[in-house]
């Protein structure tokens, strides 16, 4: 492996939101961390004698994510507001496709369990569904952008 190809992949585990990946080919094992604040990567390069082992690639586990996503009350003047959050990194969508309608919009009233957004994490698009029944007072992230896990989406006022 020659350098340009491991600066290569350096920038996509960057790009990636990975924590961790490791790589191990032959007698070159790879480890490349990056830290959350600024997805800065922190890279091992290890040669090693050669051994008898399978070309292996493993991303770093990710935290089990819940299942629905968090509700909470900021501490800030939104503090009657509950608090709609990612349970996962992902791109948030406001639609299901790109030619149906948006699922909610500032003022929109929503039960308990209607989807607000879809969040797409590797090519597998999660629903995202409201935890309390109130009116959407605030949509927190723009169409298509990158989101992390317990980020903010929704400000829904639950009276």
């Amino acid at each position: 492996m020659d350098l340009k190809e491991i600066q290569n992949l350096i920038k996509f585990v960057s790009n990636t939101g990975v924590a961790e990946v490791k790589l191990e080919t032959g007698d070159v094992k790879i480890t490349i961390r990056t830290t959350l604040e600024g997805n800065t990567p922190d890279v091992t390069y290890v040669q090693q004698a050669p051994m008898p082992q399978v070309v292996q690639a493993t991303p770093a586990a990710q935290p089990a994510a819940p299942a629905a996503p968090v509700a909470s009350a900021p501490a800030d003047d939104n503090s009657k507001y509950v608090t709609i959050k990612s349970p996962m990194i992902g791109t948030f969508y406001r639609k299901p496709a790109p030619d149906k309608p948006v699922f909610v919009e500032v003022g929109s009233s929503v039960g308990k369990g209607d989807v607000l957004c879809v969040v797409e994490a590797m090519k597998l698009f999660n629903e995202i569904e409201s935890e309390v029944s109130g009116k959407i007072v605030k949509i927190l992230v723009d169409d298509m952008s990158p989101v992390e896990f317990d980020q903010p989406l929704f400000l829904v006022d639950p009276s």
